[in-house]
């Protein structure tokens, strides 16, 4: 065994005869235990904050859309139909009609989104299981869902014939607008049920039958706003996505489900960085107390440091030592820390310790590569704390 490492384990593990550097070596230790497990449990809770927001996003996206390169449609032939249903790496789709319309109920108007979907919509995303009112929409009829924040502002509940819903969308052209129906086109529909998922998509989504849009948009029966894609649970989505841009060619262009929310993704990743740093920042100002417990240390081991020097030893060896004791320090503080931090993240997933509402536990998530994280953060750091403390050993201070 290296005899610097050897010397720097038994300064490490063995008390000193002065307790004020064993308090603050104590102290020292404490620090980094604290702070590595900080680290480990904020991003854990970040992780599961994340899972949390991203899951009613997913909820309603497919795992690839199709969409047109340019314009607000595109057309799809039979024979590009025919080979999707043949594709290995395709589960089931959808073909979609999106465009931005305006509602009308008992003299209330507002706009929204109105998605128009095939049958196999529900094979493609599970929104039919989201709805807490009513029931999904039924084949060829003029109904809707729509989401709670859009049925609120309107005031209009399920299934009421006596009173429908009128829905607009300007008609494309050019000339003098005489009247209403000279300007918009419009259909009528009763809303058959209503879903839930967040704020953001309860107040901006329609969804109709194909059928329906394709009335209210003057749509061709072969023109469409997107196809939405399930793909099989063994298929490979880079070769799932090469395949249906061959298939579909250059009018569109193919997005997966991270792109598809690039903006929520950049955010959330974004505020990931900045949690990280600032605990970062913490972790430094903890290893303070390494370099001065290192620096207390070779004060008081001043006589032996000459005795090793006077017995052959190096400057060089003399600050491995203590090189040596504060990375050996930073790393076994780092992974109790770590040990710490795992189990306060499991008691949490659990027991539910900490609650957001009286309802929702505060979400928290496991990661392998958080541990890598801390790990690698903690003894880099304390590789450098460690540097810095050992570099005040010189000639000078073991001879006088």
């Amino acid at each position: 065994m290296n005899a610097a490492i050897y010397i720097a384990k038994r300064y490490l593990f063995t008390k000193s005869s002065n307790n004020a550097i064993n308090f603050i070596s104590i102290i020292a230790a404490i620090g980094v235990i604290i702070g590595s497990a900080s680290l480990f449990i904020v991003l854990s809770g970040f992780a599961g904050l994340k899972d949390f927001s991203l899951q009613f996003t997913t909820m309603i996206d497919p795992d690839i859309k199709a969409m047109p390169v340019m314009g607000k449609s595109f057309f799809i032939s039979q024979d590009e139909l025919i080979k999707l249903e043949e594709s290995n790496a395709i589960k089931s789709y959808s073909k979609i009609i999106e465009e931005r319309v305006i509602l009308n109920f008992d003299n209330k108007k507002r706009t929204a989104t109105i998605k128009g979907v095939d049958i196999n919509y529900q094979n493609v995303n599970k929104i039919d299981s989201l709805i807490y009112q009513g029931s999904w929409l039924s084949k060829d009829l003029n109904q809707i869902v729509v989401g709670w924040g859009i049925s609120n502002d309107l005031s209009f509940g399920v299934l009421d014939y006596a009173k429908t819903i009128d829905i607009y969308v300007p008609k494309p052209g050019k000339g003098q607008i005489t009247s209403i129906n000279s300007a918009f086109n419009s259909v009528k529909v009763v809303n058959a049920g209503i879903f839930q998922i967040n704020e953001d998509l309860d107040n901006k989504f329609v969804f109709a039958n194909l059928k329906t849009a394709q009335e209210l948009l003057n749509y061709k029966t072969n023109q469409l706003s997107a196809i939405e894609f399930n793909l099989n649970e063994n298929a490979d989505e880079e070769e799932a996505i090469g395949e249906i841009q061959r298939i579909l060619g250059d009018k569109v262009i193919l997005k997966n489900r991270a792109q598809l929310n690039d903006a929520l993704y950049k955010m959330l990743n974004t505020e990931n960085l900045a949690v990280y740093l600032i605990f970062t920042l913490v972790l430094i100002i903890a290893l303070f107390n390494v370099i001065g417990s290192i620096i207390m240390m070779i004060l008081d081991k001043k006589k032996s440091l000459n005795t090793l020097f006077n017995l052959g030893f190096t400057i060089k060896d003399i600050r491995n030592i203590f090189f040596y004791q504060g990375s050996l320090m930073s790393l076994f503080g780092g992974v109790i820390g770590l040990g710490l931090g795992f189990v306060i993240i499991i008691l949490q997933k659990t027991f539910s310790m900490i609650m957001i509402t009286p309802s929702l536990a505060y979400p928290v998530s496991v990661i392998p590569s958080n541990f890598v994280i801390v790990l690698f953060t903690i003894s880099i750091l304390g590789i450098i704390a460690s540097k810095i403390a050992s570099q005040r050993i010189t000639r000078n201070l073991i001879e006088n």
